[in-house]
């Protein structure tokens, strides 16, 4: 694996990984950065609070959710789609705070994508025991957008598959501020998080956040 340094002054040193062609992991990429994202976060909660979704086969999803930005992923027996709506509260999601927009282009610049403009902004909360299933994230608009993804907290083992479900996955050890980008040909591939580990982190305690930016309208 080739480790390239890049010196930024939002996010300091970090190194880029590369997981396939068209994904790779921006180690260490928002670690700098990471106070300010956790207390935007907290204030995003506070308006739109974690909730646990179910899928379209009734099971309750063990990572709970929330967001921000104008448009948030929903779930329920009516399937999986996006709303301008969070139907926990009735109210439209927070907006997506600028240290969250702008943390998401860059990380998209630096592995290629240019241009990046979420207007989605997926906040999961794992606990310990807590998983994603393989998926796709397939219920965009647009798929020539890449998918942005921060990790904070404890660590987590990430798996990048291939189109489909069945194929081998690429197991991905991910730490407090890491970044994984993919897209392009990859950008509707499986992926997942393994069952998290226990274990405590200093500014998140037993938790991993997780917060994905998309182009979803």
């Amino acid at each position: 694996m080739n480790y390239d340094l890049f010196d930024n002054d939002n996010s300091g040193e970090y190194w880029t990984e590369g997981i396939c062609d068209g994904a790779v992991v921006l180690r260490q990429f928002a670690t700098n950065t990471a106070p300010e994202l956790i207390s935007v976060i907290n204030l995003i909660t506070q308006q739109s609070p974690f909730r646990h979704m179910k899928t379209t086969g009734g099971y309750t999803m063990s990572a709970a959710l929330s967001g921000c930005g104008s448009l948030g992923w929903i779930s329920d027996h009516a399937g999986y789609r996006y709303s301008a709506i969070d139907p926990t509260t009735g109210l439209s999601w927070p907006e997506m705070p600028a240290v969250l927009f702008e943390l998401a282009q860059k990380a998209a610049a630096e592995a290629g994508y240019d241009n990046f403009t979420p207007d989605a902004c997926l906040i999961n909360r794992y606990k310990v025991g807590a998983k994603m299933s393989l998926h796709q994230d397939k219920d965009e608009q647009d798929f020539s957008a890449p998918i942005v993804s921060v990790s904070l907290g404890l660590p987590a083992t990430f798996l990048f598959g291939g189109k489909q479900r069945s194929d081998k996955t690429i197991k991905v050890p991910l730490t407090h501020g890491d970044v994984v980008v993919w897209g392009g040909e990859v950008r509707k591939n499986f992926h997942g998080i393994l069952p998290i580990k226990a274990d405590s982190h200093l500014l998140l305690g037993e938790e991993r956040i997780n917060i994905t930016f998309r182009v979803a309208g």
